[in-house]
């Protein structure tokens, strides 16, 4: 097994930049993926040549997008709900296993989930439900908050896990430009921020946290209103995180605060 590990995890990089060992990851919230494309979704996508690319929020139905991505398998989770949610995974490598959704049917109406086995880890891709205005749907969040926990539980008594995507909570106060105005907004409540704790707590690990735990102005979502992106006045809200015993492989964690085409920006983790 070990060979088939060392296998997946060097080759495409070495094939992609003459370096060993390393294997990019990107994860990007397309915020609709049509509309991405017609600001230059595939330029971005060819030029960061991802081993692994994860989308959230791609607002699909099946057949109303066909993507040329030659050397990926593609793999799509669409919400029942038209123009709403939706996740994706390009991959160049072939999982052993794919599963949508988290088993849990009070969840797994709005296609929020897709898990991708591979030798040595699992791999997801995650758009957690929104709050939403005056926290009306809160009391949803922190159910799937429960459940999400527990199947990454789950998954982590097989193998390590990585899984990235739009968590919709910046955790602490350096996660976000306005932390005293927005303490009661969603992203930003105590009981969102303590569920990501207890996240942490069990034994993953922020890994733009673990390379820069004191780097401040880095966000990964502004809103359309009020030229917030302009000013810099984001969240960050997107993230790789991992198992802890997979600490020994991270080479890097990396937000793309320069890329445009939706309200956030990709984000991404390299593996040794």
């Amino acid at each position: 097994m070990r060979n088939r590990i060392r296998e997946f995890l060097i080759a495409p990089s070495r094939k992609r930049s003459g370096m060993e060992k390393k294997m990019k990851l990107v994860s990007w919230n397309v915020n609709g993926l049509r509309a991405c494309v017609n600001k230059g979704f595939l330029d971005y996508f060819r030029e960061a040549d991802a081993d692994v690319f994860c989308l959230q929020e791609t607002k699909l139905q099946p057949g109303q997008l066909t993507l040329d991505l030659p050397g990926y398998r593609q793999y799509w989770n669409c919400a029942e709900k038209k123009g709403y949610s939706g996740t994706a995974v390009f991959s160049r490598q072939e999982p052993l296993s794919v599963s949508y959704g988290i088993g849990v049917e009070e969840h797994d109406h709005e296609g929020r989930v897709i898990t991708l086995e591979f030798a040595d880890f699992y791999l997801l891709t995650v758009y957690t439900p929104n709050s939403q205005e005056e926290l009306a749907r809160l009391a949803y969040r922190m159910r799937w908050e429960d459940a999400f926990l527990a199947y990454l539980k789950g998954l982590e008594e097989k193998k390590p896990v990585i899984f990235c995507g739009d968590l919709n909570v910046a955790h602490q106060e350096i996660d976000l430009k306005n932390p005293k105005t927005n303490r009661r907004n969603a992203g930003f409540t105590d009981e969102e921020r303590g569920k990501m704790t207890a996240l942490l707590d069990s034994g993953f690990v922020d890994t733009f946290r673990y390379f820069y735990p004191d780097r401040e102005g880095i966000y990964s979502w502004w809103s359309y209103r009020f030229q917030a992106r302009s000013k810099n006045a984001g969240w960050r809200i997107d993230y790789f995180l991992v198992s802890d015993c997979l600490k020994d492989r991270l080479a890097d964690a990396q937000i793309y605060t320069d890329v445009m085409g939706s309200d956030h920006c990709p984000v991404g983790l390299i593996l040794k």
